[in-house]
């Protein structure tokens, strides 16, 4: 038994090289952690100066053989650690290798890497933080196949949820934002907070609550308390059951949506031990319903939430959340750099494929110009002519049709064929439907299905109505890779609050702004086995700019999260060049055995081929990121040669498996196509390539380039008109296209970008 409350009174004792025994199989770990005779941590530690091995071989050794063949010692396991001095990462039982996660310290990024191991260890192996990972950080939940799963958090979530935790326990400030990147595991976060305050002994049983602002949102958040066994769990459907609920001091977790408090009348709870952790904050916590929520419930804890920088124009989510104690206005901050560096999400690599037929700019810029200033009534009616027109314009068919055949093209030469899923994000529901015509004329029917609102009484849209547990059961089908559907055609579904991991390609043809852009992008960032390097974002609108413009609220700095596929191209002549310097004088077209010779003739040491490896390393994820696109066709002999070179002194074990996992399928199927002679292996030893991914394959945007933009007036005025005839009649008139006279050129760019 432990003592959970005395920590003291535990015994705690590091063992090296623990034997376990389980019938006939004897397996001995590294170093194993035990509290009062129990084993709750089992190490694994590789040799620092071994450059053929990495923490990669000791975690597969943890998975692939010690919990296969003694699984009895992992009963009571907490979690497992894999190191070699350089990196530290650790993972639950039955986790993936590629999942396991570093555990991070705010520390001097200069420092050499033995010490913040070192760090590393002192900060989470002591003996609080692991009771209290067992205690409050430990989850179970079941796949989708009934399999039990155990979740431990993330360090950004065990900080970002204690953080709350003390905060409500010294009782002030009552507030604070939490910036954690799309796909950090928010949620999570939320669960593991939530539990540790309700079980908390100083807060006297509080009621917490968690505020979405979609719902979405409140079912991705609900399945994840529901699916962790939550005890004292309560959804709030309705209005009224919410008021109820605090009107009667309900001591429980409660899950309900910012729009229950829109009737709320005066205070509901006045207590001090309620908690609010509040997702998406910068949403609509800042009006009605915000103040509306701040009256029902005076004195209590008000955390907000974001998976999205916040706009230094937003100050009101600062004002709203922020505490003056916090640096910069956050209580705790995860941002791109820092999730996409520990593998919590994915780079995104953005496509822009912009068409022929594109809407004139020059006209768009004329009608922003008008609205800005003093308009007649006619001038406003010319205005809406020429904002109609960009709708119908977009919805042509011919431009449809270009489309959905370049969108069945991509998808299955680039995102079906390494299994993966896509989404086709469209103007609107009429949009939805036309895709799907024109995709079912490329693609099989089962490949691609329409997710969006229907409401009653619109029978166009008929065929498309679900209830909720249909829709989630197509969507189930979505994330199984045996399914045939792996195509979703949205306009504004799944946008926010849907996870995905299959899902790697966004075909872009819907002009998104903000907060609305940057979460819908992300849908694409999720980690999926070893072949997904990065997420994906096809753009037939011409909005690149509009996503730096995005991500540049907070600071330059993240803007690197999107990486131009333009910018990888121009870098491949370089990283070409650079590996094939390596061969001056070798006649490249001289094949077989011969010919890599005297390759290797030119790699005469170690250190010469490390750099090598590193160097074609780069090379091949520059390569997977720009396949299929033609204008590798021309290169494609050289790095064929480089490949059969570098498959030719490629050590079979130790390092390998960092490195090799850097090669994406399309270059593998290259490698199994061509490769006709027999590699010749030696002991060559190859250094575990150092390089940082995020400096390899993204590129910053420049600071300096100024996007031009269109009043997001534009988009409200027409919405709010879409219902007059007058523009019902123009939309007929030019369905099939531009009429003559009309200008048509310059490129797509729908900027929807407040001017304030």
């Amino acid at each position: 038994m432990l003592a959970f409350d005395d920590l003291e009174q535990n015994q705690y004792v590091v063992t090296t090289q623990f034997t376990y025994r389980a019938g006939a199989t004897e397996k001995r770990a590294d170093l194993v952690l035990l509290v009062n005779g129990i084993p709750l941590v089992v190490i694994e530690a590789k040799p620092p100066v071994r450059s053929s091995q990495s923490w990669l071989d000791g975690a597969l050794q943890v998975h692939d053989d010690d919990e296969r063949n003694i699984p009895e010692l992992f009963v009571p396991n907490i979690l497992s650690v894999a190191t070699e001095g350089k990196e530290f990462h650790y993972g639950s039982i039955g986790l993936p290798v590629e999942l396991w996660g570093p555990w991070r310290v705010e520390a001097d990024t200069k420092t050499p890497a033995l010490q913040q191991i070192e760090t590393a260890i002192v900060s989470m192996l002591r003996p609080h933080v692991l009771i209290d990972l067992l205690a409050n950080f430990t989850a179970y939940a079941a796949d989708k196949k009934k399999r039990r799963i155990k979740i431990v958090a993330r360090y950004q979530q065990y900080e970002g949820a204690n953080k709350i935790v003390e905060r409500v326990v010294a009782g002030s400030p009552k507030k604070g934002l939490i910036w954690h990147f799309q796909g950090s595991g928010k949620s999570l976060l939320m669960l593991f907070a939530a539990r540790k305050l309700r079980l908390h002994p100083a807060l006297k049983n509080p009621i917490v609550m968690i505020v979405v602002d979609r719902i979405d949102l409140d079912s991705q958040i609900s399945s994840t308390f529901y699916a962790a066994d939550t005890p004292n769990l309560v959804k709030a459907d309705s209005r009224g059951e919410l008021q109820r609920l605090l009107a009667q001091d309900v001591r429980k977790i409660i899950i309900t949506t910012i729009f229950k408090f829109g009737e709320a009348d005066g205070v509901l709870n006045d207590r001090s031990n309620i908690i609010a952790m509040v997702d998406e904050a910068h949403r609509t916590q800042e009006g009605d319903l915000g103040r509306k929520m701040r009256e029902a419930l005076p004195n209590a804890f008000l955390f907000g939430l974001t998976g999205t920088p916040i706009n230094r124009a937003d100050r009101n989510t600062f004002y709203a959340f922020g505490a003056e104690e916090d640096t910069a206005g956050y209580m705790s901050r995860y941002g791109f750099e820092e999730s996409i560096r520990d593998g919590a999400t994915m780079p995104l690599h953005f496509e822009p494929r912009l068409l022929e037929l594109h809407i004139d700019k020059e006209a768009i810029d004329q009608a922003f110009k008008d609205l800005t200033g003093g308009l007649s009534d006619l001038d406003r009616e010319q205005l809406a002519k020429t904002a109609a027109k960009m709708a119908v314009l977009v919805k042509s068919p011919e431009r449809i049709q270009k489309i959905c055949a370049d969108i069945a093209r991509h998808f299955q030469e680039k995102v079906a064929a390494n299994g993966f899923g896509a989404q086709v994000v469209t103007f609107d529901r009429e949009s939805c439907v036309l895709y799907k015509k024109a995709l079912d004329e490329h693609l099989p029917p089962e490949v691609s299905d329409i997710v969006m609102t229907v409401n009653s009484g619109e029978d166009e849209y008929a065929s498309y109505r679900r209830e909720r547990d249909a829709e989630e059961k197509l969507l189930d089908r979505f994330r199984d890779p045996a399914d045939p559907l792996k195509v979703l055609i949205v306009t504004s579904k799944l946008l926010t609050g849907f996870d995905a991991p299959i899902l790697q390609a966004m075909y872009l043809d819907k002009p998104l702004r903000n907060h609305t852009l940057l979460q819908a992008i992300c849908r694409t960032n999720r980690p999926y086995g070893e072949a997904k390097t990065h997420g994906l974002i096809v753009d037939y609108l011409g909005i690149f700019d509009d996503v730096a413009q995005a991500i540049r609220f907070d600071e330059e700095g993240i803007t690197r999260v999107v990486a131009n596929i333009i910018e990888l191209v121009r870098k491949l002549p370089e990283a070409m060049q650079k590996c094939l310097t390596y061969f001056p004088g070798v006649d490249r077209t001289v094949t077989g055995y011969e010919g890599l010779i005297a390759a290797q003739e030119c790699l005469p040491n170690n250190d010469t081929r490390d750099r090598f490896a590193g160097d074609y390393s780069y090379l091949s994820r520059l390569w997977e990121a720009i396949s299929p696109d033609p204008i590798l066709s021309p290169q494609e002999t050289d790095y064929r040669w480089l490949t059969h070179v570098y498959e030719s002194v490629k050590p079979s074990t130790g390092t390998g498996k960092l490195l090799w996992h850097a090669l994406g399928a399309k270059t593998i199927e290259l490698i199994h196509e061509h490769v006709h002679v027999d590699a010749i292996r030696d002991d060559l030893e190859t250094l575990v390539l150092d390089a940082d991914l995020l400096e390899a394959v993204l590129g910053s945007p420049d600071p300096n380039k100024k996007a031009k933009e269109i009043e997001v007036k534009v988009a409200r005025w027409l919405r709010k008109r879409m219902h007059d005839a007058r523009f019902k009649a123009l939309r007929d008139a030019v369905r099939t296209g531009p009429r003559p006279g009309d200008r048509v050129s310059g490129v797509m760019r729908c900027k929807t970008e407040s001017v304030p």
